[in-house]
């Protein structure tokens, strides 16, 4: 349960919809059980009228059955308040949870993306965030009610007489110790269900991500067997699971079943000694009928409270996750250009490659740094230090001559234009791929001109809906020499005063090679660029070249 004291602030938020939701609880659950009160003064009557030969006055029943159906109706109108209040609770407990969740992700840095997987990130934010929500929701409002019923239903029988509510009662503590016993099982498995679904959702999502791949080589049958594996073990864990579960209801109707015995066998003597009436027998079985239905969620209940537990554990291993990219900005003005490595080493964290070894080179302001280098050499890794993807390991990274961690990270990104070596495109248009900024909007005019800047114009008319074709996801109707031009219109569009071009022209032939650099060469006056690239034609319009 430690898992869950996180939730504590929601509940906080909420508490007004909490308190109302427990007393609409209280009220439902005194109205219903009131109603053994109207069943056992039926009884003595009817007892009487046997006992007596009386002529039945018709409307006595009558009474009784309107004040039955009273109260029938008050109780259900408080129920439906209940979940009015409680179980809309939860729905925005979900909705505020998922929006942190979501946020958080935004926060953290590329090495947690590179050692996590989209699909359990994914399920993280559905799957485990649904199971919470039934914690936050039916759990508390069935628990309340139990609480309530017990609590109420004790004080109707004590009342009556204190013996025989502790026979009924005597089969808890045995139900208590099963359900303390079993919880620990049923979170365990419950554990492993979840991430068994995260490994199922990542091969979905992983197939569907390289669906054109897999088709290539006719690996189709691989995949569907892999998948069946995987769902196979799903299931399995989940009977696992079920299995406990299965346990709680036959153990509820024996629980149920021996206290409605004890009931009529001891309230008998009770009669016979004319101790209670023989109402009160008729009484106490209502009252036993109606701790079974509590009793009876109880194990469902823990089930949900296990499950939710173990949910709850998997989203705070995210959510305790702090970025190592830490942003503290200390300088606001605007910036120039200047870059500057001093001694750079790094190395990544998750594999432990050394990417850079005292690297150190200076980029004035306004001037064009070309780098080319065999793969693997950390080429793309100096575009990663520079947008702060990551941290250096030592060293360091100046800009106009200030510590690259002085200055905002958000305001450092959009000073700078960059083309990543794998282009991603989002399911939009073209018009907004390429009008993907941050706090700005662009107008027609200047959409189109960073189409023909970067060489795409042509082939952006050629489609039927021109700026308005909807590219698929990833782009995927796109040919790899399209979606690297609209990567870069999406770059310069902002005009920034960096500018980061990571092996952008790989897909497109020379003489489109050709026509871009010559617009780049324009759009790079007095900008600060950095061209990396396998092609020493790339390079030519570059004031310095370095090769790693």
């Amino acid at each position: 349960m430690k898992s869950l004291f996180s939730l504590n602030s929601y509940f906080i938020k909420y508490k007004w919809r909490l308190i109302l939701g427990a007393v609409f609880v209280v009220l439902s659950t005194l109205f219903s059980i009131y109603q053994g009160v109207i069943v056992r003064n039926a009884t003595n009557v009817i007892i009487q009228l046997i006992s007596t030969n009386a002529p039945v006055e018709s409307m006595t029943f009558i009474k009784f059955g309107l004040l039955l159906l009273i109260l029938s109706l008050t109780s259900g109108f408080f129920l439906f308040l209940m979940r009015q209040t409680i179980i809309v609770m939860s729905r925005h407990i979900e909705f505020d949870q998922k929006n942190e969740i979501y946020s958080h992700y935004q926060k953290l840095d590329a090495a947690f993306y590179k050692q996590n997987t989209t699909g359990d990130l994914m399920n993280r934010i559905s799957e485990d965030v649904g199971k919470v929500r039934m914690y936050t929701g039916p759990a508390i409002m069935y628990l309340i009610n139990t609480l309530a019923t017990v609590i109420i239903v004790v004080a109707f029988m004590i009342k009556i007489n204190w013996q025989l509510a502790l026979l009924v009662f005597a089969p808890l503590p045995f139900l208590s110790f099963i359900i303390y016993k079993v919880s620990d099982i049923i979170n365990k498995r419950s554990t492993v269900v979840q991430q068994e679904l995260s490994k199922l959702t990542t091969v979905v999502q992983e197939t569907f991500s390289a669906i054109r791949v897999i088709k290539a080589y006719a690996r189709e049958a691989f995949y569907i067997e892999d998948l069946e594996s995987k769902s196979q073990n799903y299931k399995k864990q989940n009977i696992r699971l079920t299995l406990i579960e299965a346990f709680f209801h036959p153990v509820m109707t024996l629980m149920v079943g021996l206290s409605v015995i004890a009931t009529v066998w001891f309230g008998s003597h009770l009669v016979i000694d004319k101790t209670i009436e023989p109402g009160n027998i008729t009484e106490f079985i209502f009252y036993v009928y109606k701790l079974t239905w509590p009793f009876a969620t109880l194990g469902w209940v823990t089930s949900l409270i296990q499950r939710a537990a173990a949910s709850q554990t998997r989203i705070n291993e995210f959510l305790t996750t702090t970025s190592k990219v830490i942003n503290t900005p200390l300088i606001t003005h605007h910036i120039n250009g200047k870059i500057e490595f001093k001694n750079v080493d790094f190395k990544y964290e998750d594999s432990g490659i050394q990417a850079l070894s005292n690297l150190s080179f200076v980029i004035e302001k306004g001037k064009t740094l070309g780098i080319k280098g065999q793969v693997g050499t950390g080429k793309s890794t100096i575009a990663n230090l520079i947008t702060r993807l990551y941290d250096v390991t030592n060293g360091s990274i100046l800009i106009d001559d200030k510590p690259i961690q002085h200055y905002d990270i958000h305001a450092l990104r959009r000073s700078i234009g960059y083309v990543p070596q794998e282009v991603f495109l989002f399911s939009d248009t073209i018009k907004n791929n390429i009008a993907f900024s941050v706090n700005e909007s662009y107008t027609d005019d200047e959409i189109i001109q960073a189409a023909k800047d970067a060489g795409v114009y042509e082939n952006i008319m050629s489609f039927p809906d021109g700026f308005d074709t909807v590219v698929g996801e990833r782009g995927v109707t796109l040919s790899g020499g399209q979606k690297q031009r609209i990567s870069i219109a999406r770059a310069i569009i902002s005009k920034p005063q960096i500018l980061i071009f990571d092996d952008c022209l790989s897909a497109v032939d020379v003489e489109t090679e050709d026509l871009i650099l010559n617009n780049l060469k324009r759009i790079m006056k007095d900008k600060t660029t950095i061209i990396i690239s396998h092609r020493d034609s790339a390079l030519r319009n570059a004031d310095n070249v370095i090769e790693l």
